[in-house]
């Protein structure tokens, strides 16, 4: 009985199921490599999408509306800097008031400061406030302290209205703290924004300079009424653009000048 059983197991072949397992291990353990993905093509509309964006900008027509920030809303950004050193090192004008009435300047300096407004460099607005150009204010300082003698410093920072532009300012003459006052300058639209903030920079200096007795008769209202009755003149005009009519302000030896046309 055990003979046959014996000769049957020797006929059973064993070699196939060995080679179906290596087959199947030596498939398992080749690495897969993954395909090229084909990138050519997302590069070339990728490309192809940013010169047509280009393109369409080139063509477009000029927007009407605001394409930056308006600065009327977001603000100058122009707080001053606070000095790191300490106060033994440098005085920080954004803060102090160092020097301020310590001691009267020399008499050459007063005497150019405090001296006689001449009539012949007194403007009239339309209106009839009488004013010092601005420029004649630095002249008077850099006599009395001469060019860099003294400086106007940023106390604040620009405060931007929808109209106005607005900043405080000290002057400081000699290294000593003289006055501080705060500039305005309206404005007409937002690209008028940085020509204003240098109008209320010299706003804020001819308010300084009045600590200062720089041209004090133009606040003098006596002296203001003799002025007008013997320099200057009331005429009648007409707006040249809309025909408008109205009164205006000249100094008698000026010719009404655009936009008015003086009427009789």
């Amino acid at each position: 009985m055990s003979l046959p059983l014996t000769r049957s197991l020797l006929r059973t072949p064993l070699k196939a199921p060995t080679r179906q397992f290596t087959t199947t291990l030596l498939r398992t353990q080749q690495p897969s490599t993954p395909k090229p993905q084909p990138q050519t093509t997302t590069t070339q509309a990728q490309t192809q999408g940013n010169q047509n964006e280009r393109i369409s900008k080139i063509l477009s027509p000029t927007p009407s509306h605001q394409t930056t920030p308006n600065i009327s809303k977001t603000g100058l950004s122009d707080k001053p800097l606070e000095l790191e050193a300490t106060a033994t090192e440098k005085i920080d004008w954004t803060r102090s008031f160092h020097g301020l009435s310590a001691a009267p300047f020399p008499k050459e300096a007063a005497d150019i400061l405090l001296a006689p407004t001449e009539p012949d460099e007194v403007e009239i607005k339309p209106d009839g406030i009488l004013y010092l150009p601005e420029i004649k204010y630095r002249r008077i300082l850099n006599r009395a302290f001469g060019p860099g003698g003294w400086g106007l410093v940023p106390r604040s920072e620009s405060i931007v209205t929808p109209k106005t532009v607005t900043r405080e300012y000290a002057l400081v003459c000699n290294g000593r703290l003289v006055s501080v006052a705060r500039g305005e300058q309206d404005y007409f639209s937002p690209d008028g924004i940085p020509t204003a903030t240098e109008g209320c920079r010299s706003n804020a200096l001819v308010r300084c300079c009045k600590d200062l007795g720089i041209a004090s008769e133009l606040w003098d209202p006596r002296w203001i009424r003799k002025f007008k009755a013997q320099y200057t003149r009331e005429a009648f005009v007409e707006h040249i653009v809309n025909k408008r009519k109205s009164k205006i302000w000249v100094r008698k030896e000026d010719q009404v000048s655009y936009p008015w046309k003086e009427t009789k």
